[in-house]
Parts: C-alpha cells; structure tokens; sequence
C-alpha cells in the first residue's frame, strides 16, 4: 500500500487522512530515518489503525516504528472510552515487556577484568532461550493467580527484592483490573515455569556502566554517575502473554463482526471497549501484565543474588537499587485535554513507552552500541499521549540478518568492541547483531528534538545474555 507522507517540521510527518481514515496519522521521524520506515508496511499500519471507531486525535508512530501485528510496533492510538475500541494487536503479543534498570555502587574499573566471567554466571542462573522455566520453582495454580492479581507485589511480598522497589516500578508494579479467571488454562499452563526467565528473541539482561551524563541534576535523581556499573533487565509475560493473546485474537475477530466494525485489515480485531469481549480482554491483559512485572522482579533478585556471589561482596558494597521499571506493551486508561474537554480515554502503546513529566524512560539500544535513559516531559501530553520510543527499532527482519551474517562473525565485531555476548542459541545472537537495528541515538534524538522525552544519561554495554 503506498502511504503518502506530508512534512509538518523536521521531525514530524502527517499521512493525511484519507478514505476510511477518522484521523491522520503523525509519524516522528528525521528525513534519514524515512527510506527505511517506507521500507515494509508500517506506515500502511499507521493509516490502518486510523479507520478504527473511537480513535482519538491521531494514529501516532514513534521515530523506532517497523511492521508488526496489526498495529506498528512504535504505535500509539488512544480511543474514546465510550465509542472505542481495544485490540490485541494494539498491544502485541508480548504483554507487557518491558524494561528494568538496576545502579549499583561500583565503577566500570571494579569490574572491567572480570566481565567475561560474571556474563558467564549470570547466564547459569538466569534462564534464557525458548521455553526457558525454572524447574526449580515450579507456581501452584494458586499461586500463579495471586502473581496475576498482584505482580511485582507478589514477589516482594516473598522475599524477593525490597518493597522500596515497588515505588520505582510503573504502576508501583501491580496493573489494576486484572481478573486471572479470564486467563486461559493453557496459558496458566506455559506460565507455572517461566517466572524468572528472560526468553528469547530481542530480551536480554546487559551489563553495562554510565557512559555520559546529559543532565547532572536529573541523573543525580536517579542515582546515576558517570562509570556507575548498571544491570539493564529486557523481557515480558513469557509463554502466558504469547497465550493471552492468542486466546483473544479469535474472540476478537468474532467480535468486530458482531458489532459491525468493518476491519481494513483482520490483525486489527477488537471490540468496543464496553462490551463483554473488551472487558475480558482487558482483565487478561492485566493479568498477563503483572506475571510480566513480577517475571523482571524475581530475574532482579538472581541478577543481583549472583553478583553479590561471583564478587564476594556485601549487599552494602555492591549498592544495588532499582532505577525504574517501565512496561512497553500495554493498554492503559488515562486522561487527557481533547479540544479542551477532559477525556478518558484507552491508550494503546505497542512498542511505545509511557513518558509522563518527570517519569524515568529506560531506551535498549543494540548490544553493540548503547541504551539511554529520558525522562518524559509535559510536551508528551499535548504531542503524544504521554508516549514516546522504546528501543533502537529494527532495520531488518530476524531472517534478513541471519542471511546476512554468522554468529562467529558477530561475536568477534562485539569482542573487538569490548563486549561480551552470551546466547542460548547463537541463531539469536545473528537475529541481534547491531547492524539489525537502527541506531539508538538517532531515534532518541528525535524524542528529544520534538519534545517528548529529554536525555538524562547513556549507557555503555559490556556483557550481554540474549535467548
């Protein structure tokens, strides 16, 4: 489908609104970022989720957007919540992945001798790869659903972690409305196991140290300095969310049908938000919401368990404390000003980050080059729903890089770098190598050149675990 694309500024792009469309779409984006976003279909997704019923003031893509399910990953979509909709692919298949930072107390020269080995203990005690679980902590039904219902509170709640974390954790780590009795039993099932496991594909736990400090007083917020050794923690719901979704996909198919909502492309299934569908929709996704939040909870109580082992040092010494934890794949109700009317509406954030005034903004870059940390600004709630990026984005598909490159070649060009790559499976490692990835800095400076995000700090990786 060919988009056409206007210039508003430099960094902002209309697809005016045309057909079927209820809004224009608003793409964030520099002119050298757009030969590759007009490279696959997600500028055709962007104009796709502005045909759905509800949409409110644009169909958004973040300056990371590629194609994905339904929604373009980097899309954001907020919908009326009387005549809106809600729709799995507005949220993805992964509920709730997201992203958590630990500081601690030690320097990058503390450790600098001794990377390769501490990435090698983590990996023993972190699960990684496809189907990964933790044999050795198998959930009860019962207690699998109180981790649905309370999420990361459930793990604090047993000793895993500090209820001081629950503070630095978005939402303070329980998603309200989750209702477990609408999460299937086959999800239950892939869920009893995978409680403190990365996964595989783009999740990952870095170590990695403070590369530069952009705004002294904002970072010294955060507890971080420049050297500062830090833990990044990548992953979501696992197999349960994967489940969730799937369950729902075909009920909300049925769904638009019965409602009479025309759909210009069938990834885009929803329901009213109102209706029976919609709410059992969101009941699951709270619920796989919080499996994600206590799964990023319990890897932090390992992560931090095996430093505190491999480096023979107290809990004191090492200084481990949660910056942030935020979520990047959810559908959440909040409240804006629309044409100067206070509106509650659903905002669908897929591949997006949740960037409210002041509110830490934890950006992944590629192994190889560096992540960021933001806070969200008051410009994000007139320009973006309070959104803005949640990654590097991809420039090639999972089967594009394995074609072009061999795990050995890619983990020579990240030892030449200083950084050592773990994988449970060095397919992954192909599927992750850097040059698959935009770069990070790029879609960063977009965020911050328009307003919706400001640079606090970046981030050099140093070992990297991928599935």
């Amino acid at each position: 489908m060919d988009v056409r694309l206007e210039k508003v500024s430099d960094y902002i792009w209309r697809v005016p609104r045309e057909g079927e469309m209820l809004v224009s779409g608003i793409v964030f984006a520099s002119e050298r970022m757009l030969g590759a976003i007009k490279g696959d279909e997600s500028l055709a997704q962007v104009a796709n989720v502005a045909t759905l019923p509800g949409i409110q003031v644009a169909s958004y893509a973040m300056p990371d957007i590629h194609w994905g399910y339904g929604f373009p990953i980097g899309g954001v979509a907020a919908f009326d919540v009387d005549e809106g909709v809600v729709s799995p692919g507005g949220v993805g298949y992964d509920i709730s992945c997201g992203v958590r930072l630990i500081k601690t107390g030690l320097l990058y020269e503390d450790i600098k001798e001794r990377v390769s080995d501490l990435m090698h203990a983590l990996f023993r005690n972190v699960p990684t790869g496809v189907g990964s679980s933790r044999r050795d902590f198998r959930l009860s039904e019962s207690d699998e659903k109180k981790v649905l219902e309370l999420g990361a509170r459930w793990a604090v709640e047993r000793g895993f972690g500090d209820a001081s974390d629950l503070l630095r954790i978005e939402d303070g780590g329980t998603f309200e409305g989750a209702d477990p009795s609408y999460v299937s039993k086959r999800a239950l099932e892939r869920g009893m196991e995978q409680l403190g496991t990365l996964g595989s594909g783009n999740h990952f736990l870095e170590v990695g140290f403070v590369d530069e400090v952009y705004d002294k007083e904002a970072a010294d917020d955060l507890g971080l300095f420049e050297r500062e050794v830090t833990i990044f923690i990548h992953t979501g719901s696992r197999g349960l969310g994967h489940q969730v979704c799937t369950d729902y996909i075909p009920k909300m198919l049925e769904a638009s049908k019965r409602y009479g909502i025309r759909l210009r492309d069938k990834q885009l299934a929803c329901a009213p938000i109102n209706s029976k569908e919609g709410r059992s929709y969101l009941a699951a996704m709270a619920a796989a919401a919080n499996f994600a939040m206590a799964n990023r909870q319990m890897i932090s109580h390992f992560a931090i368990e095996t430093m505190l082992k491999f480096l023979s040092i107290s809990p004191r010494a090492l200084g481990a404390a949660l910056v942030y934890d935020v979520s990047h794949n959810t559908a959440k109700f909040e409240e804006y000003e629309i044409g100067g009317v206070k509106k509650r509406v659903l905002v669908h954030r897929k591949g997006a980050t949740r960037a409210f005034p002041g509110q830490p903004v934890l950006i992944p870059g590629d192994m190889g080059r560096y992540s960021y940390v933001l806070v969200g600004t008051a410009e994000s709630l007139v320009r973006s729903f309070g959104s803005t990026c949640h990654g590097a984005g991809r420039l090639m598909s999972r089967g594009e890089a394995k074609r072009s490159a061999r795990s050995q070649d890619v983990i020579s060009e990240l030892e030449r770098k200083g950084i050592v790559a773990i994988g449970a499976s060095m397919a992954t490692i192909v599927e992750e190598m850097p040059s698959a990835y935009k770069d990070v800095t790029h879609v960063v400076d977009v965020c911050s050149k328009i307003g919706i995000s400001k640079k606090v700090a970046r981030i050099r990786p140093l070992g990297v675990i991928k599935g």
